[in-house]
């Protein structure tokens, strides 16, 4: 007398399973460990939602800083500093070491042997230093709190949902790297994911500035991951941070241009 109940139930416990699995392979947040056996690379469809949520919480603390007087760029840098505090800084991470490989290796292999070092050089620091200042002059220029929360949710849902595409469309350029782990996401959870992640782009910027956004985005991806093909052989875990910083960077410079007067 159970059994019917079973397929209506378990849509819904898969896409929470998988919003947990998401939050804690992307977040630092306390409260979504999953026991047992945890499908990564299915979990990647949930990713536009963990970045929508992240999104907002960035978003508040831009609202707070900017009800409390302070400057549109002193609060567009303490929303960001929350940010890297709830994700552990690792897209940043991968920004910067993907940047230092590609600045100082001559062949595939010693380019990966440096973004494995730790240690951050000069490409990596001024990678960084303008992938937050884009960012913050970005949210800077959009100054009114909703309008900023509102890109800041389709940057951050945006820039997650290409993970899986990334992942299933560039082999890994290093046995047991993020690939190998996470295993290859189908073609239906890359279409979902990058489906969602474009339906909130489109919400929270509008028509022609989220489709102008979605195209920045995936032009700025497409250009890395050819070069992430050609230099290192694939993908890494720091070619998706990378990719994420890059996709943010994008649709925020976009809503910019398209919404700063507004």
């Amino acid at each position: 007398m159970t059994e019917p109940a079973t397929p209506a139930a378990a849509p819904w416990t898969s896409w929470w399973t998988d919003l947990r699995v998401a939050a804690t392979f992307l977040t630092r947040l306390p409260g979504f460990a999953v026991s047992g056996h945890a499908d990564l690379a299915r979990a990647m469809r949930a990713f536009p939602l963990v970045g929508a949520a992240l999104g907002l919480l960035v978003g508040l603390v831009y609202a707070l800083a900017y009800g409390m007087g302070l400057p549109p760029l002193a609060a567009a840098l303490l929303a960001l500093a929350a940010s890297a505090l709830a994700t552990g800084a690792l897209h940043e991470d991968g920004l910067a070491d993907l940047a230092d490989g590609l600045a100082g290796g001559q062949d595939a292999g010693s380019r990966l042997a440096i973004m494995a070092d730790g240690r951050i050089g000069a490409a990596g620091a001024l990678a960084l230093l303008f992938g937050v200042g884009l960012r913050a002059a970005a949210l800077a220029a959009l100054a009114t709190p909703g309008v900023a929360a509102a890109a800041l949710v389709a940057a951050a849902a945006g820039s997650r949902a290409i993970f899986p595409a990334l992942l299933h469309r560039l082999p890994p350029a290093r046995p047991g790297g993020l690939g190998a782990m996470a295993g290859v996401p189908s073609s239906e959870v890359a279409l979902a994911a990058f489906g969602l992640g474009a339906l909130i782009v489109l919400i929270c910027l509008g028509l022609a500035t989220g489709l102008a956004a979605i195209l920045a985005a995936a032009l700025a991806v497409a250009a890395l991951a050819a070069t992430a093909r050609r230099a290192l052989g694939g993908q890494t875990g720091d070619v998706l941070g990378a990719a994420q910083q890059v996709a943010e960077i994008a649709i925020l410079l976009v809503a910019a241009a398209a919404l700063g007067s507004a």
